[in-house]
């Protein structure tokens, strides 16, 4: 174990010895507030001080076998004692490894359900039914980790193409998950209408929002201006005789979200509110950071083919995610919806870098 990390535990360790004082006032006791408070900082703070006092323990241990080892002359003890120090040391790296994972800081959103968006990019209408196979990807996605899918507003052309695409997922850690899908998604393939064989590029954009609760976020009524319509089907129909659709502007932002996909103009309503208090979340989120621009803009770029987070080629059976540079040669399985590959990499690269963040910090404050 390195000394920032040593030094960011110890200084753990001290701070869970004086929440254990904390719970045993009996000041704090008789506040239940300030007792909730206390109680919820000793679980985060207890599985993480456990580790670091056990991997302590096993430091000690692997020091002593050590010494032992050195004034040892029997051959058969000294081969014992070599082999219970490396039992120990690999035990000890595990450890070291669980601990630097622990003091990653948590994404409060992963918790959440998530809103996906889907809009097909650069490559006319090979680019739509792209942007219909990765819809087709995330289902199965979903269904692996039974997660529910709920359409929102989906816009399918007659060709079987998906135009733009908007559906929750909903289930415990799905935007910890689908938030590695934002951006564009490039595939390489000879698309069907292609009579001389070529190899097309084409750019289907994702934007991935946590849905957000009412509490979180507040919306006033006459900040709202609520439209009616009839619902369009693919080329552009009317698909019923009532104004079921609904269109939500808000009006300070100039947001603008709809929803057609429901026959009652109500549920249309629901979900169009929905997708609302997610995109003024996410702006609230983002400017909490200082980023201002907006980050859904960000996670899409322009839809240019020269822009892509990862790289469907069917020809050569390759998808590669270019943030971490992982390739596979396992396309087919991809687009069955394993994805948890890419996933586990980007969560793990994200966490050594807030780590070392933290570290620096630390170091520095």
């Amino acid at each position: 174990m390195d000394d920032g990390l040593r030094r960011r535990l110890l200084g753990l360790e001290t701070t869970y010895d004086s929440v254990l004082g904390d719970l045993a006032d009996p000041d704090v006791i008789a506040d239940s507030a300030q007792y909730q408070e206390v109680m919820i900082r000793h679980g985060e703070l207890k599985p993480v001080v456990d580790a670091f006092r056990q991997s302590t323990v096993i430091e000690q241990e692997i020091r002593e076998a050590e010494e032992l080892a050195a004034a040892e002359e029997d051959g058969e003890m000294k081969e014992y004692l070599t082999s219970i120090i490396s039992d120990r040391t690999v035990e000890l790296e595990e450890l070291d490894a669980r601990l630097r994972t622990m003091l990653v800081p948590k994404d409060p959103n992963d918790a959440k359900d998530v809103i996906v968006e889907l809009r097909s990019a650069a490559g006319g209408d090979e680019a739509g039914l792209w942007a219909g196979d990765l819809y087709r990807m995330y289902e199965r996605y979903a269904e692996r980790h039974h997660w529910e899918v709920d359409p929102i507003s989906m816009s399918w052309a007659d060709g079987g193409g998906l135009s733009f695409g908007q559906f929750a997922v909903k289930g415990k850690g799905a935007y910890s998950r689908f938030k590695w899908e934002a951006g564009p998604h490039r595939v390489q393939r000879v698309p069907k209408t292609e009579s001389q064989g070529r190899v097309h590029t084409s750019i289907a954009t994702v934007a991935v929002l946590p849905e957000a609760e009412a509490v979180e976020v507040e919306l006033n009524d006459t900040d709202l201006k609520i439209e009616t319509f009839r619902s369009q089907g693919p080329g552009g129909q009317s698909v019923n005789t009532t104004d079921s659709a609904v269109r939500i502007i808000h009006k300070p932002t100039g947001i603008v979200v709809s929803c057609q996909d429901e026959k009652s103009q109500l549920q249309n309503k629901v979900k169009a509110m929905r997708v609302l208090r997610a995109r003024l979340y996410q702006q609230q989120m983002a400017e909490q950071l200082g980023e201002r621009s907006a980050a859904r803009r960000s996670q899409v770029g322009s839809g240019e083919r020269a822009e892509k987070i990862r790289t469907y080629n069917f020809k050569e059976n390759r998808v590669t995610d270019h943030r971490v540079g992982l390739t596979v040669h396992a396309l087919d399985a991809v687009l069955d919806g394993e994805l948890d590959g890419f996933h586990e990499r980007l969560a793990a690269e994200e966490a050594a870098e807030l780590l070392a963040r933290g570290e620096s910090e630390s170091a520095t404050g």
